[in-house]
Order: structure tokens, then sequence, then C-alpha cells
């Protein structure tokens, strides 16, 4: 099998190279009935677009999504829908140089390992533009989401890059959208746009740290042991190109912690019980709490940069790599909405598992 799926009841299949004609998504399982275009879809994939500013890469793709299959009359049909972005501003030339050369830190070498040849123009398969495939699925799923759980908000943020991080004291939502690094803090735009230029200046990448939190998901979503939520959870934003690190909740804070600290005592409220704290991120046992949950991940930095670095080529002779083309500064501001649209597949995904087993019954509780 060559894994290019993931999902359960919510399956999506994502194909397509950098520089190839086009890449799309195929997405089976979605819930007929459901209102659907392609301005739904598009507005998604423009927060992901590259060439927006100077702190991504300046490949200009407008990221025309066409949906071919699976939607009549605006409304999903219930078979696989089919989504396609043509490539439109490839230059394959920038690679000819690493055709037979492996740049450190890439799939370049692992690929040609496995497969005994690789596709070099921008990576080929393993290019982040992979991503855009995933984040016009994530639109498909918002879309069910909408409908059949009109309350659920998913927002994701860059909380790190490199060395800035975010006072979470000044945390203002309304700014996430509001600036190129999708930070929740308008006071530290321009300082952490100086700090990115004067690393790309240098030829050179940083990294980040990401947040996404979904708001208002209903408890009782995911199953202990093998298919908690939690776990698909962090194997999808592990899939996303560049992750190095996933937690949940308190996730590695949680070493630090004792007993007493991290248990999230609950309470009777009026509608049901209510948590004092969420060190848990919203998932016990791989199911949902009800409480927001709350996902964070590492992104390395970008691994093709202009300063040279040792390698090898596929003759297995040292050489030294400078790796051309339009990269971005840094990857993790454009994998925002990238981890906002495989967080909206995943529950998704689970919400009609959920239905499928249990139908929807809840244990009382009071």
């Amino acid at each position: 099998m060559s894994y290019n799926s993931f999902g359960h009841m919510f399956r999506v299949t994502t194909w397509g190279e950098s520089h190839g004609p086009a890449l799309g998504a195929t997405v089976d399982g979605c819930p007929p009935g459901i209102a659907l275009d392609e301005a739904f879809i598009q507005q998604f994939l423009d927060r992901r677009r590259p060439g927006q500013s100077s702190m991504t890469t300046q490949r200009q793709e407008p990221d025309q999504v066409r949906i071919l299959s699976g939607v009549f009359e605006g409304q999903t049909t219930g078979t696989p829908i089919q989504l396609m972005i043509e490539n439109t501003d490839q230059r394959s030339k920038d690679y000819g140089e690493i055709a037979r050369q492996f740049r450190p830190g890439h799939a370049d070498i692992t690929y040609h390992q496995k497969y005994g040849l690789r596709d070099y123009r921008g990576g080929g398969r393993s290019s982040a533009r992979e991503t855009a495939a995933r984040v016009a699925a994530g639109g498909v799923a918002q879309a069910v989401l909408r409908q059949l759980v009109p309350g659920l908000k998913i927002t994701g943020y860059m909380v790190q890059m490199g060395v800035k991080q975010i006072d979470r004291s000044r945390f203002d939502a309304d700014e996430i959208l509001r600036n190129p690094f999708f930070i929740p803090d308008a006071a530290v735009v321009d300082e952490w746009a100086d700090y990115l230029g004067a690393i790309r200046k240098a030829h050179s990448s940083v990294g980040a740290l990401i947040e996404v939190v979904a708001e208002g998901c209903p408890p009782g979503l995911g199953a202990p042991i093998y298919a908690k939520m939690d776990t698909d959870l962090a194997a999808a934003m592990m899939s996303i190109n560049a992750v190095k690190g996933v937690e949940i909740g308190e996730g590695m804070g949680a070493a630090l912690l004792t007993g007493i600290e991290n248990a999230d005592e609950i309470v009777m409220g009026p509608e049901g019980p209510e948590y004092l704290s969420n060190h848990a991120g919203g998932i016990l046992g791989g199911i949902t709490t009800g409480q927001p949950i709350v996902v964070r991940f590492s992104v390395k930095p970008t691994s093709s940069i202009l300063t040279p670095r040792r390698s090898i080529n596929t003759a297995g002779e040292e050489v030294e790599v400078v790796t051309k083309g339009r990269h971005d500064p840094c990857v993790g501001i454009r994998a925002v909405p990238v981890a906002e649209a495989m967080m909206a597949c995943v529950i998704l995904d689970h919400l009609l598992l959920d239905r499928g087993q249990t139908g929807g019954v809840r244990g009382e509780i009071g």
C-alpha cells in the first residue's frame, strides 16, 4: 500500500505533485444533502495560498479549486467528491542542479532509498504543496460540521516562531486573520516581521509552534485504545510536512505536574458536568469531554535554504548543496490552515463513526 489516504468513515485520498499539472483530493464518505460549492472551499485555500506576503514563498499560485464530482445543484450527493487544483507557476528549472543531489533535511534521500527514483522538481510528492489538497478536503469537512454541529469552531494560530513567543495575556483571537503570521497579538507583528526578514536575508529559515483549538465539540467522540481521538489527531498533525512533534492539552508539560495539579476537577453545573481546568486538552481515555480540544505541534525550519550545506549525490560523492527556488523562510506560517483542515477531517470522521456505533446515544448524568 502507498498510504495516500486517511480517515475511516470520512476518507480523504490526496494525489498530485508539486510541479505536476494538478493536485487534488478524493473525498469519500461525505453525507448527502450538505450545501457545498467551490466558493465555500476557496475561502480556506485562500488562507494557505502562497505568495500573499514577503513572509512566505513567492510562488504565485491562485489555488483555484474545482469540484469535479459528488455535488449536484449545490448539494453533496453522498458519492465521492473529486477536488482538483491546477499548478500554474512551476519553475522546474530551479531544481535542475539537485536532480542527482540529496538536499540535507529533505526527503530526497529517503525517497530515493525507498523507490529507487524521485521527482526532484520541488520535492514532488514530499512537497508542502500537497497540503493544498488537504485544505480543500478540510473545506468539505467544515461544510458538513457546520450543518451537523453548528456550534463547533476550529481555530489555528502560531504561538512561537524561533525564539519569538506570544504573550498569552494579550491573546486576541480577532487579530489572527489580520496579520501574515496568524498570531493572536497585533503588538508583535512588526517585531516578528523584522525577525523573519533578518533570517531570510541570512539565507536561512526558522521553525514554529502551532496551536489549533476546537471549541464546541460534543462529548463522546472517539473510542478507547485503537481509535482514540487524540491518537488520530496526533497522527493527522504529524502527517503534515515538516512537523516533528505533537502534543495534546498540557502535553510534555504534564511531566512537570503532580497528580493534584494535573487532574481536571469536575463539578455539576446547571447544564451538566463542568471542568475546572483543561490539562487533558478536551480528551480523556481517547474520548472527547466537551471541553475545547487543544493540539500543538512543532514545525522544523525549512530545509531549502541558499546557505551551502554538505551532502552527497546519487553516486555517493560528497557535494555542497545550495537550494535555489522560492521557499518559505518559515513554513510553519502556512501550516496553520492545514492544521485546521486536518482537525476538521478527524473530528468529522469520529462524529460519523460514533453515529454508526452508538447512534448518538449518551449516558445520563444527574
